[in-house]
Order: structure tokens, then sequence, then C-alpha cells
């Protein structure tokens, strides 16, 4: 965060490390307390079973918002490739099953992918930023890419070291994190994001006052109901 005071406190509906690394990193300059889910006690997981990234990405925001009662990004991306007809697309991060790890994934995928010579793949990123009350703002963007026939790399997370993005002639498990955001999906969209922040902060403003409104309606309402 910058030297500014705080004017919010944002959730990054995650606990994906890597993940909040990447969203703090782009919105280091504002004045937004970014916090995930790391920073709170137990809660409950949001059912992800839309069909789309956006629903997904939605459900997540809305479900943290609610739960915390404070503004929440979250992030639905995946990788969909080509030769898999667009799998594994939104069941990207349980490609393996429920509990698979990154490797698990990443081996499952390979396996997949024998016998294929079409590697072509992109990458989705899809960010839902919604308060308690159910308004949300949407960012969407993609990385084109390609599968490699083993892991590259040590950074990132996810299928980063099997994704290798032709125009750096590296995977994103080979990039440093800035660089990595400066060309990926999750990076892209987290940019434009960036790029409107200034009128984030203010719809975020408006939708804090909404909120106070409604309450300050239902403690008065509550309140005169010994007169009646």
């Amino acid at each position: 965060m910058s030297d500014k005071v705080a004017e919010h406190i944002l959730v990054i509906a995650t606990r994906n490390r890597g993940k909040s690394a990447e969203i703090k990193e782009m919105l280091a300059d504002f004045p937004v307390l970014v916090k995930d889910l790391n920073d709170f006690g137990p809660i409950p997981e949001p059912v992800e079973d839309g069909k789309t990234f956006e629903e997904n990405a939605y459900k997540k925001a809305s479900f943290t918002a609610k739960i915390l009662g404070l503004p929440a990004l979250a992030d639905d991306s995946g990788l969909l490739v080509d030769a898999l007809k667009g799998a594994p697309g939104v069941y990207s991060a349980r490609y393996a099953g429920p509990h698979a790890t990154d490797r698990d994934n990443n081996e499952k995928l390979l396996k997949a992918l024998e016998g294929h010579t079409n590697r072509r793949a992109r990458f989705c990123c899809v960010l839902s930023l919604a308060v308690a009350s159910g308004p949300a703002l949407t960012y969407e963007a993609f990385c084109e890419g390609e599968i490699l026939d083993s892991p590259r790399g040590a950074n990132g997370f996810g299928y980063d070291p099997l994704f290798f993005y032709p125009l750096e002639g590296k995977t994103f498990a080979e990039m440093s994190l800035s660089e990595k955001l400066r060309v990926s999906h999750r990076g892209q969209a987290l940019g434009e994001l960036k790029r409107e922040f200034e009128k984030v902060l203010k719809w975020l403003g408006q939708r804090q006052a909404e909120e106070n409104m409604r309450r300050g309606a239902n403690e008065i309402c509550m309140g005169g109901h010994g007169d009646h």
C-alpha cells in the first residue's frame, strides 16, 4: 500500500498466497488495505458450481463480502486447451480431483495431451469485485500460449511451469512476478481494474453510503415498533 491512508479494506477471496501477492502488487499505489482469507478465521467455503468463470468469480466475491461485511475481490481463472476442447476450463484448480495439488493437475494435463500435436492453450481470468449488498464490477482477460511436454521454471503456481508464452520465450514459471503481471491473463484483468481504480474507490464509497442509509432506516423502523 502507498503512504496514503487506506480508505477501504479490500478482501481478496482466496487463501492462495501466490494469487494474493499478484493482486497486492498491482494495487500497492492505492489507498486501500488489501487482505486475503488468511487474515481471517475459518469461514465457510463458497460453492463453485458455476458453468462459467464469471459465475464462479461472482459467487466467491459476493459470498465473501456477505460473510465478512467487506468489499471482496475474487478471481476465477483457468486453462483452456484446444486439443481438449477447452478443458480443464472452470475445473482447472480441481482437474485431478477436489484436493489435487498443482503437481497432480499438471501431470494429468500432460497425460491427457499425450499424442496431441496441437498444444495451443489460453488462460482466462475473470475478476469480480462485490459488496455485501450484492452489486459487483467485472473484468475479463485472456492470454494465449502453448503447453510444453515438461515443466520449466520454479516461480508462479498452478499450470505456470507448463504454460509457454511465445512472445517472451518463457513459461510463466520462468518469469519474475513483475514480468508475469505485465503479460498474463490476471495481470491484464488487474491492469484494467487498476486503470479504473479511482472510479472503483468512488463506487465503493457510494455502495458503503447506501449500506449505511439502509442500516439507519432499519434501526429507525425497529426502534419505532414500541410506539404502535
